[in-house]
This record gives structure tokens, C-alpha cells and sequence, in this order.
């Protein structure tokens, strides 16, 4: 691939180490890209209040693809300038569908506001089941009539005794192509955006408003909810460590996360 025109990265499992820090490597590298002109895109599973962290561990701020594509954040400003979300009618069929295909299971929603800080209370819905497995201090407990009353950008569906893909295969089944699945973890969590939603989209959109072509853009990623940006990129790269599914979607693996993967590529032009 000649110089990329655009650096696209995955957060979890691939910019950050196992720790989820940014590594004094990475950041170089990253300040680098940014710093001869080339854009930096984040573009992540986590919702706009989950970057600025990562942002300041990198030392540098742009336009973030968030919620697996369903909303795009300007980090530099702390402001959400789109999101693609799922209606509220959608969110109350699925929901009842897959509790009664995955028995146990328990929902949490994501919604954006106008930035990162503003109304967190607003943001992050959840099922008391679900906090219960997974207890984050974003989480405002709900019941589930609050959780599908509003459109969300992203459903969240948790399992204690299933894994990612286990619950990916049988929600799938009955899901179809009413909403968007992925994972991006093993442990019992699936993800769904709107139908038609991904890091790809989000992506292409952010290409798009910069004037990149697509095949003027590296994107490096690790598990299933990378795939599509994975294989839209003009240059898709796995990192060591990845998940079978973004291994086979790849152009290219480079080292893991806990070796600066993406560092050790992007010195091949920075």
C-alpha cells in the first residue's frame, strides 16, 4: 500500500494494551500521522463519553466514529454531530423476541446527548440484571419500558452463561436483518446498532467529508465488530491478537496490542 491518506483504528483489544492505556509508543506514532497533515479516526464500540480518555492518552483530538458506527463525535469540540439510531418500535419487538430466545438474558441501551459530559444520566440504560453482572458506575438502572420508550444508537444484550458468539448465532437467527449484530467481546455481550449501521459506514462517512478514498485508508482492528471496516478499507490490518473473523478479513497482520501493533505498521510510513 503507497502512504495512506487516512489512519483509521479500532480502540479496545488494538490502539489500547491490555491495561486499556495508550502506550508512550503508540501516542509518538499516532502525533506523528497527525502531525504530517494525515487524518487519526478512532473508531470504536464505545459510546463519546468512553473517549476522551483515550484522547488525552494520545495527545491528539478529531472526529471519532462511536457505538460501532452509529454516531459520529467530535472530540476536539465535545460534540456528537450525527447518530443513527434505532426506533423505539424496533427496540420493543427485538427486545421481546430475545428474551424469549435467550432466557436470562438482560438489555441496556445507549443514547447520545450533545457531548461526551452533558446529561450522563441520559446516556447509559440499564436492566438491574445487568448491572448486576456487569456493575459500571455509567449505569442508571431502568425498567425495561424506559429502556425501548426512546430511540437508542446501540441495544445491549448481556448473558452470564453464554458466550459473544453463542448469543450472536441464536439472536441472529431471529433478528434477521431488522437490526445490525456484532460483538466485540467474548463475555456474554452482543451489540445492536440500526439496520445498515457499522464501523464501515461510519467510516466511509468520515472518508467521505475529509475527500479520502476508500482505498486510500488503513484501518486496523481486533474482533468481529471490525470486520466490516476491516474489509471496506482500502488496507484492513488484524492485530495478533485478533478473533478469528478479523484475522480472515485482514490484508495484513501485524504484532498484538500488548506489542504496540499498530505503532510497529505505521512506522513503515511515519
Amino acid at each position: 500500500m503507497r502512504k495512506p491518506g487516512l489512519v483509521a483504528s479500532d480502540v479496545d483489544g488494538t490502539l489500547l494494551d491490555p491495561m486499556e492505556r495508550v502506550s508512550s509508543r503508540t501516542a509518538r506514532a499516532v502525533q506523528r500521522v497527525v502531525a504530517s497533515g494525515t487524518p487519526f479516526v478512532l473508531v470504536t464500540g464505545r459510546p463519546p463519553r468512553w473517549v476522551p480518555t483515550v484522547v488525552a492518552g494520545l495527545g491528539v483530538a478529531g472526529v471519532a466514529v462511536c457505538a460501532n458506527g452509529a454516531v459520529l463525535y467530535d472530540a476536539a469540540a465535545d460534540r456528537v454531530l450525527q447518530s443513527h439510531v434505532i426506533d423505539s418500535l424496533d427496540l420493543h419487538d427485538v427486545v421481546r423476541e430475545l428474551r424469549r430466545e435467550l432466557p436470562g438474558c438482560a438489555f441496556a441501551v445507549e443514547r447520545t446527548t450533545d457531548g461526551a459530559h452533558d446529561r450522563p444520566h441520559e446516556q447509559f440504560l440499564a436492566e438491574t440484571g445487568f448491572r448486576r453482572v456487569w456493575p459500571n458506575a455509567d449505569i442508571r438502572v431502568a425498567e425495561v419500558d424506559e429502556l425501548t420508550g426512546r430511540p437508542a444508537v446501540k441495544l445491549l444484550v448481556l448473558h452470564e452463561h453464554m458466550t459473544s458468539a453463542e448469543m450472536a448465532e441464536a439472536a441472529g437467527a431471529v433478528i434477521g436483518s431488522q437490526l445490525q449484530l456484532t460483538y466485540s467481546t467474548s463475555a456474554g455481550l452482543i451489540e445492536l446498532s440500526a439496520a445498515g449501521v457499522d464501523k464501515a459506514t461510519g467510516l466511509a462517512a468520515v472518508a467521505a467529508d475529509l475527500g479520502v478514498t476508500q482505498a486510500d485508508v488503513i484501518a486496523f482492528g481486533d474482533m468481529p465488530n471490525d470486520v466490516p471496516m476491516l474489509s471496506w478499507a482500502g488496507h484492513g490490518v488484524a492485530m495478533r491478537n485478533a478473533h478469528p473473523a478479523a484475522l480472515a478479513a485482514a490484508d495484513e497482520v501485524t504484532t498484538s496490542n500488548s506489542d504496540d501493533g499498530v505503532a510497529t505498521l505505521l512506522t513503515r510510513w511515519w
